[in-house]
């Protein structure tokens, strides 16, 4: 197995556990809790801040001493937009399941921003649509780099069955703005119906790096560098959550070459 692939370790509590340390990289952590009702999952932020992202079910949910009530709505990840809440450095929060609750918490580092907890809604997303025939993609941006937070960039994407995805193939793994900025990212996957699988390839010009993967319901795959597409089956809509950041708060990408003629179809 690619040691790029994280599987889910069970089906309830802390199913899924990315750090800077476990990936070998310096900036993007990722956390997937599954909560019956009356659980509660918590901690502090310490010098890094977090998303929240209710991918689905409802929480009471609490941060930075504030109560925030109960948060979420849907009870599927593609079913409308999610709810979600900023927490900065030096916080804590916390959220007790009032539902069956899959919270995803992303995480990067403060920057000592002295930014708010903030409630994400519904209703504060922009919605987006990517790409034409086969290559559409349904875009929902929870935090992208227009709204405040110090390093995070965070986003979902619902790819219908038989689609591509972050394709043509790109890249964010150079220092080198206003061209290309260094961003670490994370996917993590599910699958309608959960049966199903697709495919995502992480590869680099010179195929120093060339892994091509099998993703399954609940997979979180890892892009230290690299071009990353994916892809999904015949009768499989696919959904990834991404967190992806960097020494600097902004996505400018680089194409594949070879590829970039699909831009003008």
């Amino acid at each position: 197995m690619s040691h790029l692939l994280v599987k889910p370790q069970g089906t309830l509590g802390h199913v899924s556990h990315v750090t800077p340390q476990s990936a070998g990289w310096s900036y993007v952590g990722f956390d997937l809790h599954r909560l019956k009702p009356g659980e509660t999952v918590s901690t502090p932020t310490g010098d890094r801040e977090a998303c929240l992202v209710f991918v689905t079910g409802k929480g009471d949910a609490s941060a930075g001493g504030q109560a925030l009530g109960e948060l979420g709505e849907r009870m599927s990840p593609f079913e409308g937009k999610p709810w979600s809440v900023y927490v900065p450095q030096g916080s804590d929060w916390a959220v007790t399941a009032t539902t069956n609750l899959e919270l995803a918490v992303c995480t990067a580092p403060g920057l000592n921003g002295g930014l708010p907890v903030r409630v994400i809604g519904p209703d504060d997303l922009g919605q987006e649509v990517r790409g034409k025939g086969t290559n559409t993609r349904h875009v929902t941006n929870i935090l992208p780099e227009n709204e405040p937070a110090d390093s995070l960039l965070v986003v979902e994407v619902i790819t219908p069955a038989g689609n591509t995805s972050s394709y043509p193939p790109h890249k964010h793994d150079q220092d080198d703005l206003p061209r290309e900025s260094y961003l670490e990212e994370t996917y993590y996957h599910r699958l309608n119906p959960p049966q199903g699988f697709g495919f995502q390839r992480v590869y680099t010009d010179d195929r120093s790096l060339d892994e091509a993967m099998a993703i399954e319901d609940g997979d979180v795959v890892l892009v230290p560098k690299g071009y990353h597409p994916c892809a999904t089956c015949h009768g499989y809509d696919l959904y990834y959550l991404n967190v992806m950041a960097g020494p600097k708060r902004t996505w400018k990408f680089h194409n594949a070459a070879e590829h970039a003629w699909l831009t003008k179809l």
